[in-house]
């Protein structure tokens, strides 16, 4: 391949990329599927509002909305009440669906767009859901924390009639990782350092490794594309996704990775050096990490913070950018900024440096707003002056009463005593010349 052969190319890779997170998807969705914050009971309600909007909303050239699934544990829910809306119209009876975990791993492709109601931890367990194909993921926000859920609730049916009609969606195919466990085989006395393929796991957030009970710091071999990269010697290390890098990784000192872009960051949990800094690595590599032979103990690993298992002696976990990204509908551009800003109030400082001059300079009209100490927006707290302040003449520093000593002046100094005669100037003043002061 030729050098502008291969310019081109790289310049329509990016092109793409960039066509994927600006460009609407226009879909005809025709099968929701709605999974809700488990243990709250107050969000089965909101369940049942949405699945009926949702059921008899006149769509797609029919008198009746989209087919709806609804989680399985809800079919004799009082309070989601099922029958009562089979009353309400009986054509909802062949409309009204279940979803099973079972479902979402067999037939993903079942559904065109799926919503969660609750937090944070209804998207990952969404994730979870789908361990291949993923439809995409309308997150409202009902939950305690809020990084992936950006839509309001009490706004779902402008939302859902954008989706729906002819503005389409916005969507943001963030990465998730592949995390395979290799067992060693130490029964094959033929084969040393035999292993076989365990356990396959899909995460949007993040590989954990630790020492789990043990008190022994965990001895841990990092491996990329089967090159030794280190040795960690703490007590664990995390593996995230840019997604993942406000959770965990962000708590054990990690930098924060925007999700459009395509890393691995690896972070130490306590180790056990001033010199082992978080990394972000290319999402092209194959991770290894592996318990040596010789290891202590052993350590336990966790995937978005389930399917806890033990490694022993001679286990490894390999991690890969998956092929199956995690497709989140989005409002904005920089919803990911205001998430930071809102959730862990990211560069927010009490005190404004203050501008030259007391006044706003804020155009007429603009609304002034409260920055979150409860000052206003664009003003300093001493900027609220009287009329007297206003009328006052600027001032500044007055250069010539600093640096004219010996010329005449009020100072009362005299002549220079470092030899300056009175009609020489300062090396103060020169100075400040130069400068333009």
């Amino acid at each position: 391949m030729s050098h502008s052969r291969l310019m081109q190319t790289a310049t329509g890779v990016r092109e793409v990329s960039k066509q994927l997170q600006r460009r609407p998807i226009k879909v005809a969705v025709k099968n929701v599927m709605i999974v809700t914050k488990a243990r709250d009971n107050g969000l089965v309600y909101l369940t049942r509002e949405l699945a009926e909007w949702l059921l008899s909303t006149p769509r797609y050239g029919s008198d009746l909305g989209v087919n709806v699934y609804v989680d399985s544990k809800l079919r004799k829910s009082a309070r989601f009440d099922a029958p009562g809306l089979r009353r309400k119209e009986p054509r909802f009876e062949s409309m009204l669906k279940y979803w099973t975990p079972d479902l979402c791993w067999t037939s993903p492709e079942t559904f065109d767009l799926v919503i969660t109601l609750g937090g944070d931890g209804t998207v990952l367990f969404t994730s979870w859901l789908f361990q291949r194909i993923v439809p995409p993921i309308l997150a409202f926000s009902l939950g305690s924390l809020g990084f992936l859920t950006n839509f309001e609730f009490s706004k779902y049916k402008e939302h859902l009639n954008h989706i729906m009609g002819d503005v389409g969606m916005r969507v943001n195919l963030r990465m998730r990782f592949t995390c395979t466990v290799y067992r060693a085989d130490h029964s094959n006395k033929h084969r040393p350092g035999a292993v076989e393929e365990g356990e396959q796991f899909e995460v949007v957030n993040e590989l954990v490794i630790d020492r789990g009970p043990s008190p022994y710091v965990s001895n841990l071999e990092v491996y990329g594309d089967d090159e030794l990269l280190t040795i960690v010697q703490a007590d664990g290390c995390i593996l995230s996704t840019p997604t993942g890098s406000t959770a965990y990784s962000l708590s054990a000192g990690g930098s924060l990775i925007h999700p459009s872009i395509p890393a691995i960051l690896l972070t130490p949990i306590c180790p056990h050096t001033l010199s082992f800094r978080p990394m972000v690595l290319s999402d092209t590599l194959l991770l290894r990490i592996a318990i040596p032979p010789g290891s202590r103990s052993t350590a336990y690993c966790s995937f978005d913070g389930k399917g806890r298992i033990e490694l022993c002696p001679g286990d490894y976990v390999t991690l890969e950018a998956s092929q199956y990204p995690f497709p989140t509908v989005v409002s904005g551009g920089g919803e990911w900024f205001e998430s930071v800003r809102r959730t862990l109030c990211w560069n927010v400082r009490g005190a404004v440096q203050k501008g030259w001059s007391s006044k706003s300079h804020r155009p007429e009209g603009e609304q002034m707003g409260f920055d979150p100490m409860g000052t206003p927006r664009g003003q300093a707290p001493e900027a609220v002056a009287d009329k007297q302040d206003d009328e006052e003449e600027k001032w500044d520093i007055d250069t010539d009463s600093y640096t004219d000593f010996g010329q005449g002046t009020d100072s009362g100094l005299g002549p220079s005593e470092c030899g300056d005669s009175p009609g020489t100037t300062s090396p103060l003043k020169r100075v400040m010349s130069l400068l333009n002061m």
